[in-house]
């Protein structure tokens, strides 16, 4: 057993999603470092158009599970298709993209191959000829650098680490390896697909800015009254323009739950901190969020950080945020899509 396996599920128009690319930097880098060959392995309805498109990678071949049954995501199908892979590479370092298909089957797989997987990985590194994973623990508040004497060794890389990598297209000659499943295997059957439109849509991990709305955008303004439905409006129209994604601090989500009026768009989904997520975007915008530790620990990812607040002491003036405007935020945002507008 021996070299480095590249696992990859092109999209349904045959082409390579960003996390895709940024892995096989990552799988290129790495396996150059140990001094070993690498191959990339590719499942899917059709994987030619994929297979051209990293000719230019420099791996020694690419592998092919093709056909119908390896279209849609379900778990029988996946695993089969990616331990054929493994089996036939013979690899002893498995690298795949974090996404939800991968999440899903590849712990099985390794378990069929007596291997062993680490999940949510930010970083590999060669240090004397060992390869050595990094990975956040305790909501990312602590980083351990390990490594793993067994293998086969599943590693399943998360986004935004490294440079998607880009080139020219090419002719790959590409290796079928032949997968065939059994009746049970296919009961699981996708029906269709729903998504939300594209204005509502709020979540965009690619985008370039985070906007993150707390819970001040709910209570009295200057006023004395609260006003909701503004609110709404600004961050949904500077959300379209700029086609931001939207993050949320605790407090505004639990209002929900507590009966209080607030924003009918937002969710758990966009929490954003210790108990949400943590994306990496190259710009993140805080408005009515104090800066609150475990809100920003949400940030530590995030490339530049600015902030809105009136409250010129606030968490984020501590050193948390590149660049606090005290200010309205309901004022600015106002004029920012004002200016946005007449771009």
């Amino acid at each position: 057993m021996s070299g480095l396996l590249l696992i990859l599920h092109p999209l349904p128009d045959g082409s390579l999603s960003k996390s895709a690319r940024e892995t096989v930097t990552v799988a290129q880098t790495t396996a150059q470092a140990l001094g070993m060959p690498w191959c990339i392995g590719l499942s899917g309805s059709a994987t030619q158009k994929a297979a051209d498109a990293l000719a230019g990678t420099g791996a020694a071949s690419i592998l092919a599970v093709a056909g119908a049954d390896f279209d849609v995501p379900r778990y029988a199908s996946d695993a089969a298709a990616a331990e054929a892979l493994a089996r036939q590479s013979g690899a002893e370092i498995v690298l795949a993209p974090a996404s939800a298909r991968f999440s899903r089957c590849l712990a099985g797989v390794a378990q069929r191959l007596g291997g062993r997987i680490d999940t949510h990985i930010t970083g590999l590194e060669v240090n004397g000829g060992t390869l050595r994973a990094r990975r956040w623990y305790y909501r990312q508040r602590m980083e351990a650098v390990f490594s793993r004497a067994h293998r086969p060794w599943f590693l399943l890389i998360d986004g935004g680490i490294a440079t998607p990598w880009q080139g020219p297209a090419g002719q790959a000659a590409v290796t079928a390896v032949a997968v065939t499943l059994a009746d049970d295997s296919r009961r699981t059957t996708v029906v269709g697909l729903q998504a939300p439109a594209s204005d509502a849509q709020t979540i965009r991990p690619d985008a370039n800015v985070l906007f993150v709305a707390g819970a001040g955008w709910t209570k009295k303004q200057a006023d004395g009254q609260p006003h909701v439905g503004e609110a709404a409006t600004l961050i949904r129209g500077f959300l379209g323009k700029a086609q931001a994604s939207l993050g949320s601090s605790k407090s505004l989500v639990d209002l929900k739950t507590e009966g209080q009026q607030t924003l009918d768009f937002m969710s758990h989904l966009n929490q954003v901190g210790q108990t949400g997520s943590t994306p990496r975007h190259p710009k993140g915008l805080s408005t009515c969020c104090h800066g609150e530790e475990p809100h920003v620990v949400g940030w530590r990812f995030i490339g530049e950080r600015r902030a809105i607040n009136l409250d010129p002491n606030c968490g984020w003036a501590q050193g948390k945020a590149d660049v606090v405007y005290v200010a309205d935020a309901f004022e600015v945002m106002r004029n920012v899509n004002a200016m946005l507008g007449a771009s």
